[in-house]
């Protein structure tokens, strides 16, 4: 049903402030500086190779505004939503009313350009936090051009989105929604206590949805983490964003086989995040 993680939300205080510390850390500048007239939001687009990155801030009225000041007033700057692409939204909505899902919204939505040369348009579909298991998750299909591209090349960037990190204490329930309801492939399940207990990998477009399970008697309850990148050259990589005064811990092996990773310590939106090396 799905085609892509599509993009990742971060919602900001700052959005200037957030820009310079995401183009520090990317490696790269964003193509798209825009806002939502009727959301009453502006933001930033990062684009990578698997997803694009959106900074996003209020800046007016509007329902969308209200979402990212009740996200930052609860949780301070982070990851605030994850929206997944299709190619034919209609059918997926058709699909969820199918599979029990009552309350299915589909929407239009509008960004134009800081210059207001250009614009992006969509259609979104929103189902209810109840079965987004509370985390802000929602579906598009892009009517443009998703979204410009760079076409001059970067000293030492991150290149792609290896995974984001999802917490949980209900790892049935996870897998009640992205396997049975979302159909994203369960890649694996496994349990290994030194690493934080039962851990869930969903995939989908070579991005990994990793969920970390940690059950209680506690209601169940999911929340957005972290990000793991991938870099092709870790040491250049590190050496960069040293010098742009990010504090990163040393290069070491990873946990996976024949990678190297090395954390981000600093400037990143309050988001722990990993450089990982594939070899």
């Amino acid at each position: 049903m799905l085609d892509s993680v599509d993009h990742i939300i971060i919602a900001v205080e700052d959005l200037p402030k957030a820009i310079n510390n995401y183009t520090k850390l990317l490696g790269f500048p964003p193509t798209w500086k825009g806002f939502h007239s009727d959301q009453g939001t502006e933001n930033a687009l990062f684009p990578l190779e698997n997803l694009y990155i959106e900074l996003l801030a209020s800046c007016g009225p509007g329902s969308g505004s209200e979402m990212i000041k009740d996200f930052l007033k609860k949780n301070g700057e982070g990851i605030a939503g994850l929206a997944f692409g299709a190619s034919d939204i209609r059918e997926l909505k058709k699909t969820f009313i199918k599979k029990g899902i009552k309350k299915v919204n589909l929407t239009t939505g509008k960004g134009e350009d800081i210059h207001k040369q250009k614009t992006r348009t969509w259609l979104n579909l929103f189902i209810p936090s109840s079965v987004t298991r509370g985390l802000f998750t929602f579906f598009i299909q892009h009517k443009t051009d998703a979204l410009p591209v760079h076409k001059q090349k970067f000293n030492s960037p991150i290149n792609r989105l290896d995974h984001v990190v999802i917490n949980t204490n209900d790892p049935e329930g996870v897998i009640s929604l992205y396997r049975d309801t979302f159909g994203i492939r369960l890649a694996l399940d496994q349990t290994v206590e030194k690493w934080g207990g039962r851990m869930l990998f969903f995939r989908l477009n070579h991005t990994t949805l990793e969920v970390i399970a940690k059950e209680d008697d506690e209601e169940p309850k999911d929340s957005f983490w972290g990000l793991a990148w991938v870099v092709q050259d870790i040491e250049a990589t590190y050496k960069r964003l040293v010098v742009e005064g990010f504090e990163v811990s040393k290069i070491k092996e990873g946990r996976k086989p024949d990678t190297l990773v090395a954390t981000v310590k600093s400037n990143t939106c309050n988001i722990p995040t990993l450089l990982i090396q594939h070899f």
